[in-house]
């Protein structure tokens, strides 16, 4: 069914990668991820764009509002640099803020660098759509969406994706049920459905 299928966007943001000076690994390492973790039903639109705060505003209202996605997922432009907007861009589109997913970002990362202090990556709601701001490199987006587990392949600090699936039922978009092999969907008993 329609209503079922959950519609991803997928935003890379860089200005070399746009301009083709270099590959854009954000897009295929998101996809590639996706394509492991979700076993319901999902289609992808993504945009390859610069770092440019209009672009990336266009795009993200583009992507919730006209294409219709319940998740868009952005990856770079979230450091301390000047060319360094998408946060600010995800916020000035949003209604609502979701703290909680930069805070735990940040903290997944921080088991790995030093440097994840300085990432200002946020999540936000726009209308019935989650946004949220990733870290630009393969292995970082794989860490945060996963978390950190102990040589056993157990969960230690818990990845961002884990909460996905319930806020995505909380705004009114379709049931996600992932492959806990990769990442397990946490919602309250009560929100549980018998599996499919």
């Amino acid at each position: 069914m329609m209503d079922d299928l959950l519609r991803i966007g997928l935003v890379s943001i860089s200005d070399r990668a746009s301009g083709g000076v270099y590959e854009d690994k954000g897009v295929p390492a998101m996809r590639e991820w996706f394509g492991n973790a979700l076993t319901s039903p999902w289609e992808m639109e993504s945009r390859l764009i610069p770092d440019e705060r209009d672009v990336i505003e266009r795009t993200l209202v583009e992507l919730c509002d006209t294409a219709g996605c319940h998740l868009v997922l952005t990856t770079g432009g979230t450091g301390p640099a000047p060319r360094d907007v998408t946060p600010e861009a995800t916020m000035a589109v949003a209604d609502r803020l979701m703290p909680g997913f930069g805070e735990q970002m940040r903290q997944i990362s921080l088991n790995f660098v030093p440097t994840a202090i300085l990432s200002r990556q946020v999540g936000a709601i726009r209308g019935c759509t989650l946004i949220l701001n990733l870290p630009g490199q393969p292995k970082s987006i794989r860490e945060t969406l996963e978390g950190v587990k102990d040589t056993e392949g157990g969960v230690k600090v818990p990845g961002i994706f884990a909460a996905v699936p319930y806020c995505i039922d909380l705004i009114g978009g379709p049931y996600i049920e992932t492959n806990e092999a990769v990442v397990k969907a946490f919602r309250p008993k009560s929100a549980q459905r018998p599996k499919s």
